[in-house]
């Protein structure tokens, strides 16, 4: 059994969801945007309008195979974080680290001077917004938790941070272990 796939997600009051079934969909619509998910046929997703939660369940024309307790979980998740992502939101900040190194919003692309003898530019995807603040910290928001950390992640791999300058874009909360350089004479 998936402890995961088991839980109930509780739609909080301000996001609507509408259950397709006949072609295994799921709308959410809340104050944040609006996200869609087709799930599998494995899967079966209620949704109980009066209690205000949804349940996902193995379907029961489907053997619970390895695969299908698999993605009952993953399922679950996904709609999980629909729900969170429509209602409150996803929030990644990084930070850019290196002498001259800086980032610029223009419009919805995000211009990186990061070392190169070229500024780097990076188009936001739909539904994910980005903030610069003093230069060197990078704020992305969206409903979109995957479409979120893709972003985030890449603008991180246009200059990962290295382990013995401690330079590069690295997540805020990150921990970059530094590595001692070349012992010089004995």
């Amino acid at each position: 059994m998936s402890r995961i796939g088991k839980q109930t997600i509780a739609v909080p009051s301000g996001v609507e969801v509408k259950i397709n079934a006949g072609n295994r969909s799921i709308d959410v619509k809340g104050p944040k945007g609006n996200l869609s998910f087709e799930w599998r046929e494995e899967i079966a997703v209620n949704h109980d309008e009066e209690q205000k939660h949804i349940a996902c369940a193995i379907a029961e024309s489907v053997e619970p195979t390895r695969l299908a307790r698999a993605l009952w979980g993953t399922t679950r998740s996904r709609i999980a974080n629909m729900v969170e992502g429509t209602s409150t939101g996803f929030t990644k900040k990084l930070k850019i680290v290196g002498v001259g190194w800086n980032a610029q919003a223009q419009g919805q692309k995000i211009v990186l001077n990061i070392g190169y003898c070229h500024p780097v530019e990076l188009q936001a995807p739909d539904g994910v917004s980005f903030e610069v603040e003093k230069g060197t910290a990078v704020t992305i928001t969206g409903a979109d938790k995957q479409a979120v950390g893709q972003f985030a992640a890449n603008i991180r791999s246009k200059r990962e941070p290295e382990p013995y300058n401690g330079k590069g874009i690295m997540y805020h909360d990150e921990v970059i272990i530094r590595k001692a350089g070349k012992a010089f004479g004995v």
